[in-house]
């Protein structure tokens, strides 16, 4: 599990594809490096991805051809930055919400707004996600935790605040960018079920 609190963005040092999988290289930095072993988990871009080899700082992660499907991670080269977010362990601050690292899909950044000392980000939303998008509720963009801040039909949009900018891939990002998304899991739970429950009372 993860905190949705990304903690930097790191750049691809190396990128090996093959049919149907793809090897990642990132240099971490020490921060990030203490304590990592193989098999521990790693976000980047918010896909949940096993660490499988560290020669040094370098450290080694595979995508298999699914998670290059739904993520973003399929249209990465060598130089391009990610999101970067070790595993949450038992004591740490959840300042974000729990994410897990399953990527639903992507949503497409529709449009960016910057009235003065705020940045609104809109993004698209495909029909197969709307009915989790509410109003207020949580959601994983690229692993970030962020709170929905507006729905309308066919879009919903987030206030970033400065740090976020800062810290994470939306301080560089533009309209037509593709974002991984992570839907809010307690609120995937409600809707379905609410939705079982109704459709099987007015059988």
């Amino acid at each position: 599990m993860f905190t949705g609190i990304v903690q930097t963005t790191l750049t691809i040092a190396s990128l090996e594809q093959k049919p149907g999988l793809s090897t990642f290289a990132l240099d971490l930095p020490a921060t990030m490096l203490a304590g990592l072993t193989l098999g521990a988990s790693v976000a980047l871009n918010g896909t949940c991805l096993t660490v499988t080899k560290i020669d040094g700082t370098r450290v080694y992660f595979d995508a298999m051809a699914q998670t290059l499907r739904l993520t973003n991670l399929g249209q990465l080269k060598q130089g391009d930055q990610v999101n970067a977010e070790r595993a949450a362990r038992i004591g740490d601050d959840i300042g974000g919400h729990l994410i897990s690292g399953h990527i639903a899909g992507q949503v497409e950044i529709l449009a960016i707004e910057r009235p003065e000392n705020n940045c609104i980000v809109w993004f698209s939303i495909p029909p197969q996600f709307k009915a989790y998008i509410l109003d207020k509720g949580y959601i994983g963009l690229n692993g970030c935790s962020l709170t929905i801040a507006e729905v309308r039909d066919d879009r919903f949009c987030v206030y970033l605040i400065p740090e976020t900018l800062r810290v994470t891939l939306f301080g560089t990002a533009k309209a037509g960018d593709k974002i991984n998304l992570e839907i809010d899991s307690h609120t995937q739970a409600v809707v379905d079920t609410v939705e079982r429950v109704l459709a099987q009372r007015f059988k």
